[in-house]
């Protein structure tokens, strides 16, 4: 990650000066940003998501806003696509594409921007709560998991 980006990440960009000279984080840094985020989760809550191919775009497709119902494509920060382990997907069928997180940059960028939190915050909040869908937890279970991870 860039330094700009790793500043933004964490929230310590620093004067006016040096915020004036940052760009936004890429698809690539999103991607490094997820991974940290994934790999600060508690080690137990890892291991059960062997298989989840976490993907970065800058927006949702548009077959994706039409079947959420989006108005625009900053609707959603992120998206479970697939069959989580509460629907029985627990095993891979023949055909069937991985189980899959999509963290959508572009709105989380602009979440990010009215927010007070720092952008890696965010992006772990949208990757425990969709991680959360694969699993079925609730709200309680994905703000435990978050603390958890806070915690490292």
């Amino acid at each position: 990650m860039s330094a700009s980006a790793a500043d933004i990440a964490d929230g310590s960009a620093g004067d006016p000066a040096r915020i004036a000279s940052l760009t936004a984080p890429t698809i690539a840094d999103f991607e490094r940003m997820a991974d940290d985020a994934f790999a600060a989760l508690p080690q137990e809550f890892r291991d059960m998501c062997a298989g989840v191919v976490i993907r970065v775009m800058d927006f949702p497709d548009e077959d994706t806003m039409r079947t959420m119902d989006c108005e625009t494509p900053f609707d959603l920060l992120g998206l479970f696509h697939g069959l989580g382990l509460a629907q029985g997907g627990a095993f891979q069928h023949t055909g069937q594409f991985p189980n899959q997180v999509f963290l959508y940059r572009r709105p989380i960028l602009d979440y990010w921007a009215e927010h007070e939190e720092t952008l890696g915050d965010i992006v772990t909040h949208v990757l425990v709560h969709e991680i959360g869908h694969h699993f079925g937890l609730s709200d309680d279970d994905m703000e435990a998991i978050e603390a958890a991870a806070d915690a490292t």
